[in-house]
């Protein structure tokens, strides 16, 4: 799959409005999770995703600054649809490219659900904090080992 890399402001109407069908498909419909999505940090991101056949955004991602003071970039809202066919790998593998060349991160950082844990890790990721609850989801906080 051919990954579409945009700035917020770059993004077509219909681009943002896939990105945030899919991300509200997973994450409120199918985990029955009502939270606020749309919470700013999507205008200063780079968003990373991918379409399928139907031209539904099947894997997305963005990437922001967390702290950009001292260079730490976090990725989030890490969606696919497509699952068994390696698209969230890639996808990952995508946000980090970015975080490391665009952003030129000094650390990589993001809060996983508990049970996505294994997926980051095989990334490098490893968790750096307790469990934590977020919108009634258990979450860790995880950085890309160096």
């Amino acid at each position: 799959m051919e990954f579409v890399v945009k700035h917020f402001k770059e993004l077509s109407t219909e681009e943002l409005y896939e990105i945030l069908k899919t991300r509200f498909e997973i994450f409120v419909t199918e985990q029955e999770c009502i939270y606020q999505d749309l919470d700013d940090k999507d205008k200063d991101a780079v968003h990373v995703f991918c379409l399928n056949e139907e031209g539904r955004v099947a894997a997305c991602l963005r990437v922001f600054w967390k702290d950009e003071k001292s260079g730490v970039a976090q990725i989030g809202r890490v969606v696919t649809l497509e699952h068994g066919k390696g698209v969230g790998g890639e996808l990952l593998r995508k946000g980090v490219e970015i975080a490391e060349k665009v952003f030129c991160a000094k650390k990589i950082y993001l809060e996983a659900q508990v049970y996505a844990i294994g997926y980051y890790a095989k990334a490098g990721f490893k968790v750096v904090s307790e469990e934590f609850m977020e919108d009634g989801i258990p979450h860790v906080k995880m950085e890309l080992e160096e």
